[in-house]
């Protein structure tokens, strides 16, 4: 009797996450990856390890605002204490069998994988891929853990969305400032090269969306591009330059990219939102150099106001 239990939940969270599919037209593995990163923080919420590791990435922008979703198959941490491969491991695995409210999911702790992630990619850290199951359906997860990043505005705490009135994960979440600055570090590092089109997605998305202290703002960029050890440019990043935005292959990949995550953003081209961007962040990056306060405040969408820069030292 248990089991068949357990099955008739199988099958009726299958089928809710299918009627989600349909409605919204979104391709099913994907809903079946969101529910099970969902679920795999709600565990980490429930466990001893919910102080240890910060919500950052392409899942976070779900709990800030719905207009910030686009389809994400891992999930993004900064991480604290041991990154040893078999510590890692084995915490995973902890998460992964803490009780919790019947969800449907298995995470099979059996066939946990970890590998170092490559230092071309966003971050040094580790990797962890695992397979969870919802009855016969096998979910592939990835986990990136990044360690010892700056972070230096304070810590926000969220109550992540969940899809089926779940009970919700409340979380220690990554402040927009350091998403902001590590992205920006990352187009400034790539310079003509970059084709990580969701950099310049997520910011352009989160200054049409969010206010910004500019002081908090600098800080937070001039800390990332420290800890990273990534000059800070004298001059205007190559990635948020006309040059840039008018190359061929960029302008293909910003088509592609927005088709792949089935993105809309009306009949703005590339060099708009590399203009957009620019104009967001280049004040702030003249600021640094300059080493200057800067006090301007960004009201969503912008422009920054007409408060005057402070002339002192901001560090």
């Amino acid at each position: 009797m248990k089991d068949r239990q357990i099955t008739n939940v199988e099958a009726s969270i299958r089928q809710r996450l299918l009627n989600i599919s349909r409605i919204h037209g979104e391709d099913f593995g994907f809903v079946l990856t969101r529910y099970a990163n969902e679920r795999f923080l709600y565990r980490l919420y429930q466990s001893e390890y919910a102080d240890r590791f910060i919500l950052k990435g392409g899942m976070l922008f779900l709990a800030w605002a719905e207009e910030l979703y686009r389809p994400t198959r891992d999930i993004d941490f900064l991480g604290f204490g041991d990154n040893a491969d078999d510590n890692l491991i084995n915490t995973v695995k902890d998460i992964c069998v803490t009780p919790v409210e019947l969800d449907g999911l298995v995470f099979n702790t059996e066939d946990i994988q970890v590998m170092d992630i490559r230092e071309d990619e966003e971050y040094q850290g580790k990797r962890i891929t695992l397979n969870a199951s919802l009855g016969a359906a096998q979910i592939p997860l990835q986990l990136d853990f990044g360690f010892g990043d700056a972070v230096v505005s304070e810590i926000e705490i969220i109550e992540y969305p969940t899809m089926l009135e779940s009970p919700a994960p409340r979380l220690r979440a990554y402040p927009k400032e350091t998403v902001i600055a590590e992205k920006l570090e990352a187009i400034v590092k790539l310079g003509m090269v970059n084709s990580r089109m969701k950099d310049f997605y997520d910011i352009w998305m989160m200054s049409k969306i969010f206010t910004f202290t500019g002081h908090v703002l600098q800080v937070a960029i001039n800390a990332t591009f420290n800890r990273r050890k990534t000059p800070i440019p004298d001059l205007t990043p190559i990635a948020l330059t006309r040059e840039f935005a008018e190359e061929r292959d960029h302008k293909k990949q910003w088509r592609a990219f927005l088709r792949r995550n089935r993105l809309d953003v009306g009949s703005i081209e590339f060099s708009q939102i590399i203009d957009d961007i620019y104009s967001f962040l280049n004040p702030v990056i003249s600021a640094i150099v300059a080493d200057c306060v800067f006090s301007n405040v960004w009201p969503a969408g912008g422009p920054w106001n007409d408060t005057k820069s402070i002339e002192a030292p901001f560090t």
